[in-house]
C-alpha cells in the first residue's frame, strides 16, 4: 500500500514535460516579440527592417519544428488579439496581419517549422543550420512577396519593396541564428 501511495505522490513525467514545452513555447513567442521591437523603418518601402525574422529562425532552429511552429502560432494569436508583439511601425492587431507585412507574419509558423524540421534531420552543424535558415527564408520571402504583390499590383514592385533591400541583413540573420543554434547543440551534447 505504501508503494502505491509513493507512486501517486511522484511528479508525473508527462506533466513535467508538457509544462517545460509550454514554457519554451511561451518564452519563444515573447522572444520574437522582443525582436520585433528592434525595427528600422525604411523610407523607400512599407516593409521595415526588423529582427523578427532572426527571432523566428532562431526559435525554429533551437526548439525544433513542432515547438517552433506552436510558438509562432501563439505569437500570431497574441498579435491578433491586440497585444503589442508586432513591430511598432505597423497598425497592430488583425490590421497588421492583413496589412502589407501580413504575408511575412502569417508565414512565421511555417518558417519556424521548416527551419526546425530541416535542422532536426542529421547533424546539427553550422552548415545544416544555414541550409535550414536559407530554405526557411525562401519560404518567408515567397509568402511576403506574394502578399505584397496583391497590394502593389506588380511583382517587380513587390520584389523591390519586399526583398532587395533585405538580402544582406537576412544573410547575417541566417548565419547568426545558425551559429548560435549549432553552438548551443554542441555545448549541450558535450554536457550530456
Amino acid at each position: 500500500m505504501a508503494k502505491a501511495t509513493a507512486q501517486v505522490l511522484k511528479p508525473q513525467p508527462l506533466a513535467a514535460e508538457w509544462s517545460r514545452n509550454a514554457a519554451l513555447v511561451i518564452g519563444a513567442s515573447v522572444f520574437v516579440a522582443l525582436c520585433a521591437r528592434v525595427t528600422i523603418p525604411l523610407p523607400f518601402t512599407p516593409v521595415p527592417l526588423t529582427l523578427q525574422n532572426f527571432g523566428v529562425l532562431f526559435v525554429g532552429l533551437t526548439l525544433g519544428s513542432r515547438r517552433g511552429f506552436a510558438a509562432m502560432v501563439l505569437y500570431l494569436m497574441e498579435g491578433a488579439v491586440g497585444l503589442p508583439v508586432f513591430n511598432p511601425t505597423g497598425a497592430g492587431g488583425v490590421a497588421q496581419l492583413l496589412g502589407v507585412t501580413g504575408g511575412y507574419l502569417l508565414a512565421y509558423p511555417f518558417v519556424a517549422g521548416l527551419a526546425g524540421w530541416v535542422f532536426e534531420r542529421g547533424k546539427k552543424t553550422f552548415v545544416s543550420g544555414v541550409i535550414a535558415g536559407l530554405l526557411a527564408e525562401i519560404l518567408l520571402f515567397a509568402s511576403g512577396i506574394s502578399w505584397l504583390r496583391v497590394f502593389t499590383h506588380s511583382f517587380a514592385q513587390a520584389v523591390r519593396f519586399g526583398l532587395l533591400a533585405f538580402v544582406f541583413a537576412e544573410i547575417i540573420k541566417v548565419m547568426t541564428a545558425a551559429a548560435i543554434a549549432s553552438g548551443w547543440q554542441r555545448r549541450s551534447q558535450l554536457q550530456s
